[in-house]
């Protein structure tokens, strides 16, 4: 006979992880099915070790400028290996407190692989497992091109494995990963070559943003090879990789290529059509904006879907569910609008709303933009001149905002408290209104004119 439970979420990644936690607050019984370490994607291959990758070459880059304030730097040494270690001791103390977490909230942690055997029961190894609701969030997996040689080439997982950094790497692609990856890898010491298949990077984000990260990937050395496509790779007696590409630019030899082309959802597996599920053409998940799939009592959440990989949004949207299930808030749903988003390129990226094409669009010439470019007071004293440049998008008489994005020094940090302020319907005037703190770059938000 089956165990049973209240509520069942497959993957102990940020969604499964979210809605297991707020479930059982309100005393359901909870089960969470895990096959490898918890934490998922974010906190193992994703967001935690690449932020601490992204602030070792922020002190790099901070190294480059600090003789422009004055210091004398005799020697400049960095140690791989040591970071590793210590990012990695990191990202285990975090698995064990959400092992931890998890006992304390009275949630069971099953070991093991899931897949449907139906609607409401679940199959790990050799037991089986039931409950009136189950949730799927088991996430996604980088992808790897399908062409001759792509066995060489390693993805953002492999990334968080190397042991030194490469002296010459070629990433492939043009999205978070491959922007954020070859900043990093530069900034640390690699000779990066960024191939993309069109013009641009970042293609869903505002025409600003692209323009000006493009300059600033080139302006770091990072040589960015548009227009140009892999078709295969070879490793040559030597131990390098040839790249063979077609389009506009020629790959150097390398000592390692990155796949960074997207990422596939982990569904694969499951056998969903036992429980009758409907998928996607590219095996993600569809779900109203409730999280419901297809069947009664099955949901979806975080990556597996085909709405916004992120991880707050995944944690959003399982707390969420959790509420409308258990916490008698039957209307209670995570609203896709206004959902904001930061890369963590060298400078950093931050948006949120639509992009300038989008709401022109949307709304025509009743679209006003609001602009600004400036060189930030921390560079006046650098080598490096990289201005931040800002856009505000707005609509109508009352120039409400729908759309905020920066590029520069603290775009990242700076970008939160703006979404609040857009999602509860401020206008151009409301930010006029606001007193601006000085000397920041934030406070050109406020005096934008």
């Amino acid at each position: 006979m089956a165990q049973h439970y209240d509520l069942i979420a497959i993957g102990g990644g940020s969604g499964g992880l979210s809605v297991v936690e707020r479930a059982a607050r309100y005393g359901a019984r909870c089960a969470l099915i895990e096959a490898a370490r918890l934490g998922g994607t974010c906190v193992n291959v994703g967001c935690v070790p690449k932020k601490v990758m992204w602030h070792a070459a922020h002190l790099a880059h901070a190294l480059d400028d600090a003789p422009g304030y004055g210091f004398r730097l005799d020697y400049f040494g960095f140690d791989w290996q040591k970071l590793k270690m210590a990012r990695d001791r990191f990202v285990s103390d975090l698995n064990e407190w959400y092992l931890g977490h998890l006992a304390k909230a009275g949630v069971t942690l099953i070991r093991g692989f899931a897949r449907f055997v139906d609607a409401h029961t679940l199959a790990v190894g050799g037991e089986r497992y039931s409950a009136d609701h189950i949730v799927i969030a088991t996430g996604s997996r980088p992808q790897v091109p399908n062409l001759p040689g792509a066995q060489f080439g390693i993805t953002s997982n492999g990334f968080f494995e190397l042991n030194a950094c490469p002296a010459r790497v070629a990433i492939v692609g043009s999205g978070y990963i491959a922007v954020e990856l070859a900043g990093m890898l530069q900034a640390l010491g690699a000779e990066v070559t960024l191939l993309v298949r069109k013009d641009q990077v970042l293609r869903s984000f505002d025409a600003m943003l692209r323009e000006q990260l493009m300059e600033r990937l080139r302006e770091d050395g990072i040589h960015v090879l548009a227009r140009t496509q892999v078709r295969a790779v070879a490793r040559l007696a030597s131990g390098a990789l040839s790249l063979h590409c077609e389009g506009a630019g020629h790959a150097p030899n390398v000592n390692a290529v990155l796949w960074a082309i997207g990422r596939e959802p982990n569904t694969d597996a499951l056998e969903l059509a036992a429980a009758g599920a409907t998928l996607n053409p590219d095996g993600s998940i569809p779900t109203d904006p409730y999280q419901n799939t297809n069947i009664p009592g099955v949901y979806a959440i975080g990556d597996v879907t085909e709405r916004f990989h992120l991880t707050p949004v995944a944690i959003a949207a399982g707390r969420r569910l959790a509420d409308r299930l258990f916490g008698n808030q039957p209307e209670r749903h995570l609203p896709y609008e206004n959902i904001p988003t930061v890369v963590f390129s060298h400078p950093p990226i931050g948006a949120v709303g639509l992009t300038e094409e989008d709401a022109r669009r949307q709304y025509g010439d009743a679209v006003r933009i609001y602009q600004t470019r400036f060189r930030s007071m921390y560079h006046a004293f650098t080598t490096r001149q990289p201005p931040t440049v800002m856009k505000l998008v707005c609509v109508g008489p009352e120039e409400k905002i729908v759309g905020c994005h920066l590029i520069g020094e603290g775009a990242d940090e700076m970008l939160q408290g703006f979404v609040v302020a857009i999602r509860m319907g401020a206008t151009k005037r409301d930010f006029d209104d606001t007193v601006a703190i000085h000397p920041t770059s934030a406070e050109e938000l406020v005096t934008m004119r």
